[in-house]
Parts: C-alpha cells; structure tokens; sequence
C-alpha cells in the first residue's frame, strides 16, 4: 500500500473453501465462493419486534439512587 493508495492492492492466496489461487484485497472465501455463498446462505432481511425490557420484581433500586 503506498501514500497514494487508500486502500490495500491485493495479496495472492489460497481460497479457504475451495483451495484455489486468488488475488484479494483481504483474506477469505475467492470471489466465486462469495458468489455461491450469498446465492445459498443469503436472505431477506425481515423486521424482528421484541417486547419491552421490564426489570424482574425482586430487583431493588440503587440505594444511592433513592438515598433522601
């Protein structure tokens, strides 16, 4: 990387999941895999509701907190 450069040029490795020679910019999965796995793993985002956080009954206020 050089002061010119933001940003890493790339590193010759081996592909962990199929053992390929790959160039990257970071280590993982090459390109193809990358394709594979979003085309198999991949999903739509949804939307999760919980419900409101509401303290147990046996905790007790801060005594400090209360102090009068």
């Amino acid at each position: 990387m050089s002061e010119t450069s933001p940003h890493p040029t790339g590193t010759a490795f081996t592909c962990p999941r199929c053992g390929s020679e790959t160039t990257d910019e970071y280590y993982g999965p090459c390109t193809d895999c990358r394709q594979i796995l979003r085309a198999e793993q991949g999903g739509e985002a949804r939307s999760v509701t919980t419900a409101d956080y509401e303290p147990k009954m046996n905790v007790t206020p801060n005594a400090v907190a209360t102090k009068d």
